[in-house]
């Protein structure tokens, strides 16, 4: 009991404390702010909204595809909105994927099947499918579920021009798109569906000034839409100003590069002026685009023969009438049948080439084919009649006439017709 007590030493007390204040502020401060171990580190998602607003942009600057996986990202980020499905079925429309565009509006539909506007995006799809029936009827419910909707009588006038140039129309459909096309620009003269409309109503009218001054306008909302610059180039070419359409055509080129009609189009109209050398540079360059497509095997075929090159003609002639192996020697096109129009000339000038190399054989049964398959259209039986006289001078040995009769002219039928 009298044993001295050691004295408490104070720098241990200090060191103490100060362990004790450093353990509060870990688990008060530096814990909760640090994420748990092997746990994935949270990332900030965006809103729907800011992919719907992305997917605007891109398709101001003419980026279709990627404008669509905008939607997309849209739609999964809020599959309840159906206006994103809208928005993505009209983008898929001017790129030129009808079924999709098909698809998302009736997705829309799923969410409400009273929307205006998704039955109106329907209906249009499903015409540029050749669907012209149900698809004016789903745009008339359309209009009848919103009289003001001016895209819904847009799409109603474009449909309606469709089979005014594809000549299925029924009576009174002129006077019908005509009226549509006027109510949509009353309602709303700068939306770009109701200016394309009312210009593929005047195209399809043979008004191509006023079609030029449509498209123009349309052009400075966007710029960078290819369908746009090819609608202007077209009707540049009806009015035989061939500078002034190619120079529309290859504007459209970079802004859809797969798609071969602005190549197409530039062919014809090289041909038209004579330039056959540039005519084929450009038909070999839609067949690029699209290896598989009988009419531009035809349209090459067709370019060779202008310019006298026979057996280049009779190749890619062959190609387009009869199908077979393209150049590639793997892909596969098959030939299309004889009908009115632009197939009357690819016959023709197949059956004009295999005479002018005396395989007559073949040549004639080309010539009894025309005057049976299209005895209307006059080019193509003065064609059959020039093959059957090229034949009989060669079976005499006469001199082969070098001729260029009013069935080979450079001016070819239905350049101007309007190829939606």
């Amino acid at each position: 009991m009298n044993q001295r007590r050691k004295r408490t030493n104070p720098w241990r007390l200090i060191v103490l404390v100060v362990l004790v204040g450093a353990a509060i502020y870990v688990n008060q401060v530096i814990v909760p702010a640090t994420p748990p171990l092997f746990v994935p580190t949270a990332t900030p998602t965006r809103s729907p909204q800011a992919f719907a607003e992305e997917a605007e942009t891109l398709f101001s600057e003419g980026k279709l595809d990627q404008a669509i996986t905008a939607y997309k990202e849209a739609i999964r980020s809020d599959p309840n909105n159906g206006s994103y499905f809208i928005s993505l079925a009209r983008v898929q429309m001017f790129a030129g994927k009808y079924t999709e565009a098909q698809q998302n509006a009736e997705n829309a539909l799923l969410l409400n099947q009273n929307n205006a506007l998704a039955n109106a995006v329907r209906g249009w799809a499903m015409g540029y499918q050749g669907d012209y029936l149900p698809g004016i009827a789903a745009v008339k419910k359309a209009i009848e579920l919103d009289p003001n909707n001016a895209q819904a009588h847009a799409y109603y006038a474009e449909l309606l021009a469709l089979q005014i140039s594809d000549g299925t129309s029924e009576l009174g459909a002129v006077d019908t798109a005509i009226q549509e096309s006027r109510t949509a620009m009353s309602l709303n003269e700068n939306l770009l569906e109701v200016l394309r409309s009312r210009a593929l109503v005047l195209e399809a009218t043979q008004n191509y000034d006023q079609v030029v001054e449509v498209l123009q306008k349309a052009i400075t909302i966007n710029p960078n839409l290819a369908d746009l610059h090819i609608a202007l180039g077209r009707n540049y070419r009806a009015l035989n100003e061939p500078d002034k359409a190619i120079d529309e055509l290859l504007k459209a080129i970079p802004l859809n590069p797969s798609d071969p009609t602005p190549e197409y189009l530039i062919s014809r109209t090289y041909a038209t002026v004579g330039e056959f050398p540039k005519a084929i540079e450009y038909a070999e360059q839609a067949v690029k685009d699209s290896p598989t497509d009988p009419l531009l095997y035809g349209n090459l075929g067709s370019q060779y023969y202008s310019n006298q090159d026979y057996e280049n003609a009779l190749k890619y002639l062959r190609l387009g009438v009869r199908g077979g192996l393209a150049d590639d020697g793997t892909t596969q096109v098959e030939g299309a049948p004889l009908d009115y129009g632009r197939w009357a000339e690819y016959y023709a000038r197949y059956g004009l080439a295999l005479a002018r190399v005396n395989d007559c054989g073949e040549a004639l049964q080309i010539s009894q084919l025309l005057n049976q398959g299209v005895p209307d259209d006059e080019i193509a039986v003065a064609n059959a009649q020039a093959i059957v006289d090229i034949c009989s001078a060669n079976l005499t040995g006469t001199e082969v006439p070098q001729g260029t009769p009013a069935s080979e002219s450079t001016a070819m039928p239905g350049d101007s017709t309007p190829t939606p």
